[in-house]
């Protein structure tokens, strides 16, 4: 009878909640989280309890951690580098510092996760952390990475991995030695809002008394927040968005943790209660390296200001860095600031063994620079280094042939014809492009046939090879000839170009401009002249010209016809 009365009881107060719901709506955007919140938090508290009252040994735990990191890094660990090696290290160095202030004396170990789009940190049971290259390079300081790094000993420092642990136990039903297998995900995915909560609080206390500031966990925050925000408000393009999981990252931490106001709020709160004075924040010392991939990544979007800003900005921190220099120089050249690219590319050339494709950008620069005085300064150099080979002559040979010298680009033309070994359709195309760049374009036409027949291909002498087909007036050969190249291969900005410029020059306007478009969408250095005039013939600057005039013209023509 009891059972019956209780199971009215609740019958009853269900369908009251119903009806009163129903007359008291309230307009709110759907969101899930505070449904997750509440599930994750009555799943910790069911079961945490028994955790409590029957915690595992710290050997257990320590045991169990260093098989599942043991998994987990030799995901990655195979193919890192040297800059990875450096930002781990550094982890060390800032972790270890804050462990040492740890309730728990674990042995703990901090790993570095070189996902581009890994905006994450977490913990595993015994003392391992790990940190994503995405969520560092958010950071301004050093400040910010301890506050990341509290955060998550003190889910170890408190017990919340262990717990994990032995939640997953009970509900699996194995042994915790059968647990190493379980997905890493169960850590990634953050705890409930009370622990990450007190995650933050404990956090901030060790970076504090670590000597950080306190102010790195709420610029943190704020940093998430504003990421957050911008990703769900902001027009995209393809080049603006993030990976799909980038943003799964950003869905699920906002999903999963408190939000980032709550979390501030409890932050400064704590400051105020501890009076905690808010002093000046560290340098982030691993920061070089990310201004240096930002560097790279705005270059590859056309963004050359930005692209020099972050290379000259990472090389101020860390001067003599070789990828930060020769982006700065691709940058410089895009931009077509010809004397300061071929500045970097030789600052790049003392620093490094000669490779034959910076050789080749910085004769391309000194020419573009000063074409009179390029073939003197690059034999400066050249003196400079212990011994001189073909690949470093051929560039010499094109210089002095632009200074009006075609002594020695006659000598090695002839010796790389007779030549067998691989690299002399290489030479020949090489010493090919600069009597195109000298205007000489028979005797071009002549060399790159010779090599593009060697090594059909070869993308970049394909092309090469079809630009002299144009002068020569061989435009249905050129089209021929870039026919040839699959749409998804190397440089396909210039060869699109090259197929603009072809149909231009034969007179196929409407099919000329398509081509047109997409290149100058593709690298932006086509819509600058003297970019276009220092590589390529007075013809393609020429045609480009008309092209973006008769553009502009029939855009004009169309705007007009609308209003």
């Amino acid at each position: 009878m009891i059972r019956w009365i209780l199971l009215s009881s609740i019958v009853a107060l269900s369908v009251g909640a119903i009806v009163y719901s129903q007359h008291r709506k309230v307009d709110t955007n759907a969101d899930a989280s505070p449904l997750l919140f509440m599930v994750a938090d009555t799943e910790q508290e069911l079961t945490r309890m028994p955790a409590r009252f029957t915690r595992m040994s710290d050997e257990e735990e320590i045991r169990i951690g260093n098989e599942m990191a043991k998994s987990y890094s030799s995901e990655w660990e195979k193919n890192e580098s040297d800059e990875d090696r450096e930002i781990e290290s550094y982890l060390e160095q800032v972790g270890g510092r804050l462990a040492a202030h740890a309730h728990r004396q674990l042995p703990y170990r901090f790993h570095f996760i070189p996902g581009k789009y890994f905006i994450n940190a977490f913990a595993l049971p015994g003392g391992h952390v790990f940190v994503g290259k995405g969520l560092i390079a958010l950071m301004d300081s050093e400040d910010e990475l301890a506050a990341v790094i509290g955060h998550e000993i003190e889910h170890v420092d408190h017990y919340h991995c262990a717990e994990r642990v032995q939640q997953q136990q009970a509900l699996r039903k194995v042994p915790l030695g059968g647990l190493i297998a379980f997905p890493i995900e169960v850590f990634e995915a953050g705890y409930s809002k009370d622990q990450e909560l007190e995650a933050d609080r404990e956090g901030t206390r060790l970076a504090v008394a670590a000597g950080y500031s306190a102010n790195g966990a709420v610029r943190m925050f704020e940093t998430f927040q504003r990421l957050y925000e911008e990703y769900h408000t902001r027009d995209k393009t393809p080049q603006q968005e993030l990976s799909d999981v980038a943003q799964q990252t950003l869905e699920g931490y906002f999903r999963s943790h408190p939000s980032a106001s709550e979390r501030i709020s409890q932050i400064q709160a704590l400051v105020a209660d501890e009076h905690w004075q808010l002093h000046a924040e560290r340098e982030l010392a691993v920061a070089y390296i990310f201004w240096t991939d930002q560097a790279s990544d705005a270059l590859h979007t056309g963004k050359y200001a930005l692209a020099e800003q972050m290379a000259a900005r990472s090389l101020k921190m860390r001067p003599a860095q070789p990828r930060a220099l020769r982006g700065l120089a691709e940058a410089q050249f895009a931009e077509a600031n010809f004397a300061a690219s071929a500045a970097s590319f030789r600052t790049l050339l003392d620093l490094t063994r000669p490779q034959p494709e910076i050789v080749e950008e910085y004769a391309t620069a000194l020419a573009a620079a000063d074409p009179h005085t390029a073939a003197s300064t690059f034999r400066d150099w050249m003196n400079s280094i212990p011994r001189s080979t073909l690949e470093l002559k051929v560039p010499l040979a094109g210089l002095l042939l632009l200074a009006g010298d075609d002594g020695p680009a006659r000598t090695i033309a002839s010796g790389a014809t007779s030549l067998t070994e691989p690299q002399s359709p290489v030479w020949l195309a090489e010493l090919g492009w600069w009597y195109y760049k000298a205007g000489d374009y028979s005797t071009a036409f002549a060399l790159l046939s010779r090599a593009y027949q060697q090594r059909p291909g070869d993308i970049h002498t394909t092309v090469q090879f079809a630009w002299a087909e144009i002068e020569e007036r061989r435009l249905a050969d050129a089209l021929q000839t870039l026919s040839m190249i699959q749409y998804d291969s190397a440089a396909p900005s210039e060869q699109v170009m090259a197929r603009a410029v072809c149909r231009w020059q034969a007179g196929q306007k409407d099919e000329a401009l398509p081509s047109f478009r997409f290149a100058l969408n593709s690298d932006l250095e086509w819509d600058n002249s003297r970019w276009v005039k220092a590589l390529y013939s007075p013809l393609v600057a020429e045609s480009v010209l008309e092209m973006k005039t008769e553009e502009e013209r029939r855009r004009n023509l169309q705007a007009a016809a609308h209003r």
